[in-house]
């Protein structure tokens, strides 16, 4: 009777007199095992969403470990709690199906989450242990196995392998199964990776689309509104400097419309269908200036759980609005110098250079000069800011503007408000004209507004109570009588349409008035045409 040898590794007898020896038997086994594991390996880098993972492995583990029921779950921090992602059984009764949630306190998952490690229940039917094994018992399982998933010090979640056979799972099926739980961590990082990314992409896609929208769709400029040859003069400057890649440096007090140009200057630049990101220097969050403007690593301070990019990264390929520059700290002005010069940016917590492509636009109502010799600018990023300077006018600076602001405040009021208001009296009109305005077209769009929220009259009418009573000032900063600067503004358009009132190219268009209430300011003013001899 031939001697029975029983091989360490796949634990099946073998005669000693038979030929292949145990070695090629051994060989074979192992084989399989890396064979599958790499099989494995492979399906999971190309899944790209985590209930599909296990679907996806599932045949390739039966080839080496035999399970009844297998599933995936996931830590979440905000429940205290594990959620299941996928479950495939072939057990008759299922207790525990996909999205059920399991409490981390009390429950098998949540001992392999503190502990980061294997835990093997080889008698369910006679011994639960953990919240979930009543669930398991009912189920007809007699073994379960919790493996961790990790990815490197980081606990995501559990494997979770149950079997109808009890007793120890033999250590080489469960040496695989740990191999197997960490290329499903690894798996599941880069799906959530990817998620993220695709979500900060749509994200982002869609408040661009919606800006680029709002600004094609409305025009409502506000300052880029005005006849005055100071405003042509600053129009011609954005549309000589928009198709340039060349920083643009606007000053100007509040509220007269600084940002609206730099849109202007966006949209007529070929980085038009491009993000254009907006950011208020002077608002931005002490200590963090640097992470908001060239993002952060994960780590890289108390609360930076995820990377995150920055206002340059999100602007790249567009432009960059940098408003109230001159608030903006020392150590940020410096990096800002660095975008200027190479065009090359770092996050916070980072070694990496990324290069972005930004145009810069930046905007201040304060001197910078005087900034520079107090030490709070720096005078090189000054000079490379200030290669193209626009001054944008302050609304005193130009009242024969007003009324044509005024009508076109109304007319987008009266279609939001709902309101009767079409013309604004003469009294008010001129009441406005004199005025000092010290916060300039916000001031004038606030004071119209509140205007018509109140009025139930065809006729605007606006008295003193309307103004500051610290800031009112009637005294003009023209000699020109609003009658005198309407007139002119009318006749003007007037004889560059030729007296054409009605149409594209008409004179109520140029002006922004309907037709019918440029013909009431025609008879009203006394303006006829003259008779050619």
């Amino acid at each position: 009777m031939p001697a029975i040898f029983f091989c360490a590794r796949c634990r099946e007898g073998i005669e000693i007199l038979s030929i292949p020896c145990p070695s090629k038997k051994i060989k074979s086994h192992t084989q399989t095992f890396y064979q599958t594991l790499l099989e494995v390996t492979n399906v999971l880098n190309f899944q790209q969403d985590t209930e599909g993972l296990w679907k996806a492995i599932a045949g390739h583990i039966k080839q080496i470990v035999s399970w009844e029921r297998a599933g995936i779950t996931l830590y979440h921090s905000d429940i205290d709690a594990f959620r299941f992602y996928a479950v495939e059984t072939s057990m008759p009764i299922v207790r525990l199906k996909c999205d059920a949630v399991i409490p981390r306190e009390g429950s098998a998952m949540g001992w392999v989450y503190a502990n980061r490690r294997i835990h093997v229940r080889p008698y369910i039917q006679k011994e639960q242990m953990f919240l979930e094994d009543a669930y398991y018992q009912e189920e007809g399982l007699g073994r379960m196995i919790n493996l961790p998933l990790m990815v490197g010090e980081n606990c995501l979640g559990s494997l979770n392998i149950g079997s109808i056979e009890s007793g120890a799972p033999d250590p080489e099926n469960v040496e695989f199964l740990e191999q197997v739980a960490k290329q499903i961590a690894l798996a599941i990082d880069h799906v959530r990776a990817y998620e993220e990314i695709r979500r900060l992409r749509d994200q982002l896609a869609r408040e661009n689309a919606y800006l680029l929208e709002e600004i094609k769709t409305s025009h409502d400029f506000g300052a880029m509104v005005g006849k005055s040859q100071k405003v042509r003069a600053i129009l011609e400057l954005a549309q000589a400097v928009a198709p340039m890649n060349t920083s643009v440096l606007i000053t100007g007090e509040t509220g007269t419309g600084k940002e609206l140009l730099a849109r202007f200057i966006h949209e007529l630049s070929p980085r038009s269908e491009k993000p254009f990101i907006r950011v208020n220097c002077a608002s931005l969050p002490s200590g963090l200036v640097e992470s908001e403007l060239f993002g952060h690593e994960k780590g890289a301070f108390t609360g930076a759980e995820q990377p995150r990019p920055g206002k340059f990264e999100l602007a790249n390929g567009g432009a960059i609005f940098l408003d109230e520059i001159g608030e903006m700290p020392l150590e940020a002005q410096a990096k800002l110098l660095r975008v200027l010069q190479d065009g090359i940016i770092e996050r916070v917590g980072s070694v990496q250079s990324l290069e972005v492509d930004v145009r810069i636009i930046a905007a201040t109502n304060t001197d910078l000069s005087k900034a520079i010799s107090v030490g709070r600018f720096r005078s090189d990023l000054f000079y490379r800011l200030h290669v193209f300077p626009i001054e944008v006018p302050a609304l005193r600076d130009r009242p024969q503007d007003i009324p044509l602001l005024v009508r076109h405040f109304m007319e987008k009021n009266r279609l939001e408000f709902k309101r009767a208001s079409q013309d604004i009296d003469d009294a008010s009109l001129e009441k406005l004209v004199q005025y000092h305005w010290p916060g300039n077209i916000r001031e004038l769009k606030n004071i119209i507004e509140r205007a018509m929220i109140l009025s139930s009259s065809a006729l605007l009418t606006i008295d003193d109570a309307y103004f500051p009573t610290h800031s009112l000032s009637l005294e003009s900063s023209t000699p020109a009588k609003l009658k005198d600067l309407e007139t002119c503004r009318i006749q003007q358009a007037l004889n560059a349409c030729e007296w054409r009132i009605d149409g594209p190219l008409g004179a109520a268009k140029q002006l922004g008035l309907n037709p019918s209430t440029l013909r009431s300011r025609l008879k009203k003013l006394g303006i006829k045409r003259e008779s050619s001899s």
